[in-house]
């Protein structure tokens, strides 16, 4: 290709990046679409849309699918998930009557009941009406140890970018003249109950070529922004951005961090006191996790002195407020393990990990000879994660959740010795009779084993015609583990369908390494682990080619468009969501820049190279018959931009491939703004799976 040539030829020369980003746009007629809120693309999306909905929505199995996971995600048995704050349980809950949602509470004692006496904080349904703006819910910030006054973070139609809002949990309502800071990609941590550290668009300069902040920054009760005082910053070449962090324990510890970011996933770390900041001699990749009796402990994807990369350490705060860090190991998983959660309560740290994909539980205490481990008996072949901990006592509360078993909320007293009691269960929204779990390895180009799950019938004959949705996410270091879908039940395996999740390289499954054999140039094992996955269910009979679907999302959406390109015989359908497709371009669009430590840059020739040979949007091909997929994305991505998803359409149009794109013009990346906008996504995606695998929908 003439821009490829061109780009790799100039990378050598002086003054390179401006004529890599001249290279960057050869050759490309669809520039024009990524005017991301522009007219002419905004009428595009209106006449694409006009194209797809009624082929989805007309089918008769659209309206069932959307009933049905309307149903299961407004469900009012389903569990509301605590908080713990203020001496009270908080709750963000959606439901028919409050697509938005509520930020509610109730008390300690309450919450153990069936039916909770609950208070509403905020409507946010009723909030936007009022405001005539689309909140959407993103958390809350509370000062700690009074936990009285809080920062509520809202975002316009779904974005990442929020404004802060002041709460006070006594009264249930804003403060009057309170600390408000408006819309930006933003952090904001309290200091003490008249002082923030906020890292915010200041102005000009201030934001990182990626779009994040820089500049962390004091801002006093009463001032305006103006007058903020700046404390720390990185710097506008860095990938991320630079933020704050407060620490503290049950024994009333407190440390602050600054975080500069460099690259997405890591950079340098400093403790910064009212009087001065002292950089710390730590890896990039080890991170402030929390807090217990005054040692601060810290997660490493980096080795760090005799704590190897993937484990769990700890360091005194008093050291780190002198400037040093000598880790101590706690917690070391085996090579087939990973740390998937830490978290403190009063007196402990609480660990979850997987062992093979499977969830694992261990409770550490500090003590004058060390840490001593206690492991936690909880059901096997599921995931397990912690859903609220508190520095006030040892009580918390873990979630239990496999494909098959409804989700569960335990409550435990992490420093007892009872074993956890399980308190709330989701009822099954689907049903699991005759379904069975199977956990499989594939074996990858180079050797390497790669387990997946499989979820079907147990009496489906192995004829290689069982209907099949696979996904796999294998990125960023995070994990894709068992859970229940009451929506993928309901859907899909109540109909005949099976299920695969694959965890592929790229994920954090088996720790940092897992993850770091796929980054930047060595990204292609990634998409070898995922189509070795598909041969090898097609090697045991349970589907074949022409009844497989695939679908992921953002990093997962590119996974989708490479093997879309790279094995368009292995898939019937493949659904490819919020995604990143043009990788020649990607720094440019939207956050892309920060994603250079995962993907490489164009700037690099090495990195160049690959990242033209992989992206799904350069290597469509006239001559090539695809399946037709399913692209969609959200107008209000400001993460990764709905760019990507509307060129690759565009391509595909030119060269008169079959496809369906669907843009929503809110949500975010994730496609959350309410309960309905996530029935209907999963309905339309269900119906074109139901259509593409299992045929014409059948007479009435």
């Amino acid at each position: 290709m003439r821009g490829l040539t061109f780009l790799l030829a100039a990378s050598f020369l002086a003054g390179a990046p401006a004529l890599a980003q001249q290279a960057k746009t050869m050759d490309d007629p669809y520039i024009w679409l990524e005017d991301k809120d522009g007219a002419k693309p905004l009428a595009w999306v209106e006449a694409e849309n006009a194209r797809t909905l009624p082929r989805l929505q007309n089918d008769p199995r659209y309206a069932t699918f959307y009933r049905e996971a309307l149903a299961i995600a407004s469900a009012k048995d389903r569990i509301p998930m605590p908080s713990q704050r203020y001496g009270r349980i908080l709750n963000f809950w959606r439901d028919a009557d409050h697509p938005q949602g509520l930020w509610r509470w109730t008390t300690m004692a309450d919450y153990a009941n069936p039916q909770p006496a609950w208070k509403t904080l905020i409507d946010l349904d009723a909030l936007s009406k009022a405001e005539g703006k689309k909140w959407v819910w993103k958390g809350a910030t509370c000062l700690e140890p009074e936990e009285r006054l809080c920062l509520v973070a809202l975002s316009e139609g779904g974005e990442d970018a929020v404004t802060y809002r002041e709460f006070d949990l006594e009264v249930g309502r804003f403060v009057d003249n309170g600390f408000l800071l408006p819309k930006s990609k933003q952090g904001a941590e309290w200091l003490d109950k008249d002082t923030l550290l906020v890292s915010r668009d200041w102005g000009a300069g201030t934001m990182t070529t990626s779009g994040y902040p820089f500049v962390v920054k004091l801002v006093k009760r009463g001032q305006p922004l103006t007058a903020a005082t700046e404390v720390y910053r990185g710097g506008a070449e860095d990938q991320l951005g630079t933020y704050a962090s407060v620490l503290t324990d049950g024994s009333g510890h407190r440390i602050v961090f600054m975080e500069r970011r460099q690259d997405f996933f890591g950079g340098d770390k400093a403790v910064w006191t009212p009087s001065g900041t002292r950089k710390l001699d730590m890896p990039a990749r080890a991170f402030p996790s929390g807090m217990v009796d005054g040692q601060v402990v810290f997660t490493t994807s980096d080795d760090w002195g005799a704590v190897p990369a993937g484990a769990i350490a700890a360091v005194p705060v008093a050291e780190l407020e002198a400037g040093r860090a000598t880790p101590k190991l706690v917690f070391q998983p085996t090579p087939r393990q990973a740390v998937d959660g830490v978290a403190t309560t009063r007196d402990t740290l609480v660990v979850t990990y997987m062992d093979n994909v499977r969830g694992r539980m261990a409770v550490m205490t500090p003590g004058a000879n060390g840490w001593t481990t206690k492991q936690v008996a909880l059901p096997d072949n599921v995931s397990i994660d912690l859903a609220s901990t508190t520095d006030r006592s040892d009580q918390l509360f873990l979630t239990v959740t496999g494909f098959l078993t409804p989700t569960a909320l335990y409550s435990y007293d992490a420093a007892g010795s009872a074993a956890p009691r399980e308190i709330r269960a989701t009822p099954a929204r689907f049903n699991a009779a005759g379904l069975k779990v199977e956990q499989f390895e594939a074996t990858s180009t180079d050797g390497t084993k790669v387990p997946y799950f499989v979820v079907h019938r147990a009496d489906a004959p192995l004829d290689g015609q069982t209907p099949t949705i696979m996904t796999a996410y294998g990125g960023f270091e995070l994990p894709m583990t068992p859970s229940y879908s009451g929506g993928t039940g309901k859907l899909w395996l109540e109909r005949g369908g099976a299920y695969v999740l694959a965890n592929i390289r790229g994920g954090g499954e088996f720790g940092p390494k897992w993850h770091d054999a796929g980054l930047k140039t060595k990204r292609q094992v990634i998409y070898d682990d995922f189509a070795s996955v598909a041969k090898d269910l097609f090697r045991r009979k349970l589907t074949n080619p022409a009844k497989l679907g695939i679908y992921g999302g953002s990093n997962g959406g590119l996974l989708m468009g490479v093997e879309f390109t790279q094995h368009p015989d292995l898939w019937k359908a493949v659904t490819i969501q919020v995604p990143l497709l043009d990788m020649v371009r990607y720094q440019s669009i939207a956050a892309g820049a920060s994603w250079e430590g995962e993907y490489g840059s164009i700037e690099k020739p090495d990195e160049a190279a690959f990242l033209r040979r992989i992206s799904p949007y350069a290597n469509i091909r006239k001559d090539v018959t695809y399946p037709e997929p399913y692209i969609w994305t959200t107008t209000k991505d400001d993460r990764v931009g709905p760019q990507h998803a509307r060129k690759f359409a565009a391509r595909l149009k030119e060269y008169g491939k079959p496809y369906l794109f669907y843009e929503d013009t809110a949500g975010g990346h994730s496609g959350d703004a309410d309960i309905e906008q996530g029935a209907r996504l999963q309905a339309l995606q269900m119906t074109y799976f139901a259509q593409k695998l299992m045929g014409a929908a059948p007479a009435k």
